[in-house]
């Protein structure tokens, strides 16, 4: 998928590709081995504020969705800063996502949706991917979400 795809298929969405983050402890962003890119996780930037919350107590399953999304969009965001484009990108293989949530909260899958549904919209049957939703009880920063990813690249 070339750059002014996803970017259109963005624009559908009334949504826009933010400037990667530069990481927050000792880590790099992505890590690009044995033809897949492993993005580490990334928290949950909506219109460019950190959301933060925690989910069944001060934040709404929509609001989790949307803070899911945000962190997709940085997903995208680290991708394109590493491969160059998005031309590399095969497929989306797995997402992991951990949501900020008191201990009673059980729709992890349907906030962690929010970045799912953004990769389907974007890659198409490329976007369909393998994924994990699990609740935590603080995320850093005082995140709402956090999301990492697999992704099948092609060439090293």
């Amino acid at each position: 998928m070339t750059d002014a795809e996803v970017e259109a298929k963005l624009a559908e969405l009334g949504l826009t590709l933010p400037q990667a983050a530069a990481p927050v402890a000792a880590y790099v962003p992505v890590v690009i081995s044995g033809g897949h890119a492993f993005v580490s996780g990334q928290v949950s930037f909506v219109d460019g504020a950190l959301m933060k919350g925690r989910l069944g107590d001060d934040l709404s399953v929509e609001d989790g969705m949307r803070a899911a999304q945000g962190c997709g969009l940085m997903i995208l965001a680290q991708l394109k800063a590493a491969l160059g484009s998005f031309d590399r990108v095969e497929r989306i293989v797995k997402l992991g996502g951990f949501v900020n949530c008191t201990g009673d909260f059980t729709d992890q899958p349907k906030v962690v949706n929010g970045a799912s549904e953004l990769m389907v919209a974007v890659f198409g049957e490329a976007g369909k991917h393998a994924r994990a939703a699990v609740g935590v009880p603080a995320l850093p920063l005082g995140c709402a979400v956090e999301v990492d990813a697999i992704v099948a690249v092609r060439g090293d």
